[in-house]
């Protein structure tokens, strides 16, 4: 099974890409005929993600989770379906090359650095752990999503400002739906989010008897939860909207990416075992 592990490895990014030329292409062209045919195409890739992620934990008899570029793995094909549900949903076409990008980057970085590992930590192995890593990729993905629709945004909002209208403008929803958009994957991301720090204060003190609140992947996750709360009730109430709340999106979302930086690379941290 380690053959077809390895070769979905090095296939699931070339699937990847191929979705996010047809994207690349509708995006371009905007050919309606294209519609299915790039759904098809993104359908295909996630159906196949899925077979490499459940492959992958029968043979080692674990979750991807037990590195950064296993969760990276995780992560992308999180992104890739969460925006599948949504364009089902909402059939706006023109945003998905974006978001597919984040997606392939995230994968293609996770098939040139991944590792197998059959040996792991005992601890790896948790149910809790499991969910708490699924809810805390979730709320990842929707805070991706989030920030993506937020530079949408300020494109958009630039091209309108200076007078200056091509492709983005030609292609891409109003300000508003893409206002509601990152609004919306902002709030799915903090309900998930939400939910693994709870199972993660379950968890941890039976994980980690001498963990410290000093860690800093919970300072700084902590701060990004913060943010988004606030955010949202800043907006809920009609105190915010527009740019400001856009410009949280995109801050949390560099701040997610700061604070795995620094837990899997630079400071030694109990979230550093994966």
């Amino acid at each position: 099974m380690q053959n077809t592990i390895h070769f979905s490895n090095i296939f699931l990014p070339l699937l990847y890409l191929a979705t996010l030329i047809v994207y690349l292409y509708d995006f371009v062209k905007g050919e309606k005929k294209l519609i299915h045919s790039k759904r098809l195409f993104l359908f295909l890739t996630l159906v196949f993600h899925t077979f490499y992620l459940i492959i992958r934990t029968i043979e080692f008899d674990h979750p991807p989770i037990t590195n950064v570029f296993e969760i990276f793995t995780v992560l992308a094909c999180a992104i890739g379906f969460a925006y599948f549900i949504l364009e089902l949903i909402t059939d706006i076409r023109g945003t998905g090359l974006f978001i597919l990008i984040i997606a392939f980057l995230f994968q293609a970085i996770s098939s040139v650095f991944i590792k197998d590992l059959i040996e792991v930590k005992e601890i790896l192995r948790s149910n809790l752990l499991g969910a708490h890593v699924l809810n805390a990729l979730l709320g990842y993905a929707g805070i991706t999503i989030s920030a993506i629709y937020g530079f949408l945004y300020l494109a958009l909002y630039k091209e309108i400002k200076t007078n200056k209208f091509g492709l983005i403008f030609d292609r891409l929803p109003n300000l508003e739906i893409l206002e509601k958009l990152s609004f919306s994957s902002a709030v799915i991301g903090f309900i998930a989010l939400t939910i693994a720090m709870v199972i993660g204060i379950i968890w941890l003190p039976q994980a980690f008897p001498d963990f410290s609140y000093a860690d800093p992947k919970l300072i700084v996750t902590s701060i990004v939860w913060l943010m988004y709360g606030i955010g949202i009730i800043l907006k809920t109430t009609g105190q915010w909207r527009g740019k400001k709340v856009v410009v949280l999106s995109i801050v949390g979302f560099l701040l997610s990416i700061f604070s795995t930086i620094i837990t899997n690379f630079i400071s030694r941290s109990f979230h550093s075992f994966y």
